[in-house]
């Protein structure tokens, strides 16, 4: 049960992406697929711990306003906000007005500015686990929230200063950002869409 379910092309995907059309796309052209670049992955970091206690759906449509207010998630720049642009961020209703997050994201961005170039990426795809040692998920009930491998990441970044992703938020991380394909079996969408 809740196996990959055909969309209306006929071709089966994984059932959360069905619900509407900001998920499908989602679910087709970037879930999953590989992402590399500090800033990248900081953009991807920071929209976790956003989404933390929320639907994903809410972030990936606010997701435009986000980088906008943080500043296209460029490491450096967000770096150097100041206390009137954390104001100005709670007060932005294209965001997540959360105060604990907005601070989070402020203090990750101080601390990875002093990372050297590539820091980042290298230290999450370093937890990326084996493909071989995975099989992929029949149904949902097979895909996990936690893994060993996002416990240590998490334990890791935190080790590094890194505020506001523990276990599952590392794991939705690298599930989004390719790290991990838990696109179901028969997912047209597995293995990057192949």
């Amino acid at each position: 049960m809740s196996g990959a379910e055909p969309a209306a092309d006929g071709r089966l995907r994984c059932p959360w992406g069905l619900s509407t059309g900001d998920y499908l796309a989602y679910h087709d052209t970037e879930w999953g697929r590989p992402v590399h670049g500090d800033d990248a992955l900081f953009e991807r970091l920071c929209l976790e711990a956003f989404q933390s206690g929320l639907s994903w759906l809410t972030i990936l449509r606010r997701r435009e306003g986000f980088r906008s207010a943080f500043a296209g998630f460029k490491i450096s720049a967000v770096a150097e906000f100041t206390d009137a642009d954390k104001e100005r961020l709670l007060a932005d209703a294209g965001i997540i007005r959360n105060r604990a997050k907005i601070d989070a994201t402020l203090a990750n961005a101080k601390v990875l500015a002093g990372w050297d170039e590539g820091e980042l990426d290298a230290l999450i795809w370093s937890y990326a686990p084996d493909p071989a040692s995975r099989p992929a998920p029949r149904a949902l009930a097979d895909v996990p929230a936690v893994t060993p491998e996002s416990t240590a990441l998490a334990k890791d970044l935190k080790k590094r200063s890194i505020r506001f992703v523990g276990p599952t938020t590392a794991y939705a991380l690298m599930q989004a950002c390719g790290l991990v394909d838990d696109h179901l079996a028969d997912c047209v969408a597995r293995g990057g869409g192949r």
